[in-house]
């Protein structure tokens, strides 16, 4: 496989746009003892960024952001802007307060990053009044909002209609979009034309390339960021026929990305390719066997094929 590159205009397009691009959902290193290991993530960081990714998102999901303290939250985004630069830094700030997620943002934009991902309220199934108000609470850090639809886990669909409306209010530039409904990108593009569309699950990757996306928060790259840049920018530019064949082999490792067990899948294929996963804190338990087989399996083959 060849060397990634990114090209000069994607550059120029992640400097007015951060979230243009590929950006990782970082997965966190843990230690035997579950103590968080920095090093290794700034490392991994730096790795991600080396191998042709465009930036990184700490304290997502991926990142188990749920299980951290404030101090391990905080010191998480330092880590990474450390590592590869503010610009290239977009942390999740999602909580169940808003006031706490703007405190999080506040604290994103102090330690110089260039934007935030941010979740509709998840304590509870909130209205459309209460989402509208939340974002512009966080909005009001001074930092741009990504939006984060993911209503599977959150119970809180963003629907185009509700995107719009806080895209008209100047609350968020653009959305991660995981709902899985590819159609979804279509009615955004008409509703909000300027409203940035970016991959939310990697096992839709393909298809929301061709609708428009302007960028991926990703999983999968964490164990395999040549392949998925290679992946991402052939999808982007048009080159259906490579872009079908390697999304093909990687997609039985990218449709773990929508599974409720996507972290400990995605650490189990970068402890397979020589990177530092671990474990993962609780109340997240390990694989059933059958499925550290399935993981392990796929990965495998993905290494075999010389996508590692």
């Amino acid at each position: 496989m060849s060397t990634p590159t990114t090209p000069t205009s994607t550059v120029t397009a992640t400097r007015h746009r951060p979230w243009h691009g590929i950006l990782v959902a970082t997965a966190l290193p843990l230690n035997d003892d579950l103590s968080v290991n920095y090093r290794k993530f700034a490392e991994h960081c730096a790795w991600l960024v080396e191998n042709g990714c465009d930036g990184v998102v700490p304290n997502g999901s991926l990142g188990e952001y749920q299980v951290l303290n404030p101090d391990e939250r905080a010191k998480v985004v330092e880590t990474a802007v450390a590592a590869v630069g503010g610009e290239r830094v977009m942390p999740g700030v999602a909580a169940y307060g808003s006031a706490e997620a703007r405190r999080w943002a506040e604290q994103a934009k102090d330690a110089g990053c260039a934007s935030v991902m941010l979740l509709p309220p998840n304590a509870y199934r909130a209205d459309e009044r209460s989402v509208i108000a939340h974002y512009a609470e966080v909005a009001a850090a001074g930092i741009p909002v990504v939006a984060y639809n993911n209503p599977i886990d959150t119970k809180v669909d963003l629907q185009p209609e509700l995107l719009a409306k806080l895209h008209a209010e100047g609350y968020i530039h653009a959305v991660k979009e995981f709902s899985g409904d590819v159609r979804r990108a279509y009615r955004i593009a008409e509703l909000a034309p300027e409203l940035d569309l970016l991959i939310g699950a990697d096992d839709v990757l393909l298809e929301l390339a061709v609708a428009g996306a302007k960028g991926w928060v990703a999983g999968y790259p964490n164990a395999l960021p040549a392949a998925s840049v290679e992946l991402y920018r052939t999808a982007v530019a048009g080159d259906l026929v490579a872009a079908r064949e390697l999304y093909r082999e990687l997609h039985p490792l990218l449709r773990w990305d929508s599974q409720s067990e996507f972290v400990q899948a995605i650490k189990l294929s970068m402890d397979i390719v020589g990177r530092h996963g671990g474990p993962c804190r609780p109340p997240r338990v390990p694989l059933l066997p059958e499925q550290e087989k399935a993981v392990r399996a796929a990965t495998e083959r993905a290494v075999a094929a010389g996508l590692a």
